[in-house]
């Protein structure tokens, strides 16, 4: 009896937000999947979106700068935040929260604010280039600038800047719940600092990795706002040829499925890491 009334009152409060999916998650991509194959002027199903694709320079072409710009920039997200989670989980929690306050900025600007923001601090004249300008006045005749902007490197920059959170928080998590009795340990055993953070440390934080690598390569092979505003031409990503094909050509079906081999691509990464991450709960 209270098996049955637990299910019941499980299922009854699953349903709102089942609900939910359904209206603002599944139909909205299942429209997406039926645009794909849908040929609205001749009123039947067709491959053509994806037989295009299949033979696309520009989609191959975009496709390797999504792949490239995604891992360079969880690569770099995941050196910065692994020394940040590193500092913050030997803190004290009294030290620990501004620090988290300061992780977490990010997530109170709109990320549309900040991509204009970047175009102010890495411009020619932005507040990078004069400060180098500044530094190297007496060391050359021509002041000292750096490109990037409206490239490869400030798309990274500002994708990390993104991202960033996403990868110091699991990795933190991990770290803040090892036990501190295993390094004490090591120490007592005559184990160094090295040693005891590559046999111990990291070992037990690569949850915590796996999961901020996870998340970072999702959020970043569907980044839109940052490759449009602070990227060249050579620096599209599957997000910008989406929108590419919606506003400029009008070719819905491509566009949607564009979408779909993105959404696919996503799917397989993260059926690959969780692969990868099962062992590790096994050995755990």
């Amino acid at each position: 009896m209270n098996h049955s009334l637990n299910t019941r009152t499980t299922v009854i409060l699953l349903l709102p937000v089942c609900l939910l999916l359904v209206a603002f998650f599944a139909w909205p991509l299942a429209l997406v999947g039926w645009n794909s194959i849908f040929n609205t002027a001749t009123s039947a199903l067709t491959l053509r979106a994806y037989q295009e694709l299949s033979t696309s320079t520009l989609f191959y072409r975009v496709l390797g700068n999504t792949l490239q710009i995604s891992v360079v920039a969880t690569a770099v997200s995941l050196v910065l935040g692994y020394v940040i989670a590193l500092h913050l989980s030997r803190l004290d929690a009294r030290r620990r929260t501004p620090y988290l306050v300061m992780v977490m900025l990010p997530f109170w600007t709109s990320i549309l604010v900040k991509s204009f923001a970047f175009t102010v601090v890495l411009g020619d004249r932005g507040l990078v280039n004069q400060l180098l300008g500044w530094l190297t006045a007496g060391f050359s005749e021509t002041p000292v600038r750096l490109e990037m902007l409206f490239n490869r490197a400030g798309v990274i920059i500002g994708m990390t800047n993104y991202l960033l959170p996403f990868m110091v928080f699991p990795i933190l998590a991990s770290l803040l719940s090892q036990n501190e009795s295993l390094q004490r340990v090591a120490e007592i055993m005559g184990a160094g600092p090295v040693r005891i953070f590559l046999r111990i440390t990291l070992p037990l934080s690569l949850p915590g990795v796996l999961a901020g690598v996870l998340m970072n390569m999702t959020l970043a092979m569907g980044m839109y706002i940052t490759p449009a505003l602070l990227g060249g031409r050579r620096d599209m990503m599957m997000a910008n040829l989406v929108d590419f094909y919606t506003r400029q050509t009008l070719d819905w079906n491509l566009a949607s499925a564009i979408a779909i081999v993105l959404l696919a691509l996503s799917g397989i990464f993260i059926a690959a890491l969780l692969r990868v991450q099962r062992p590790q709960a096994i050995l755990r």
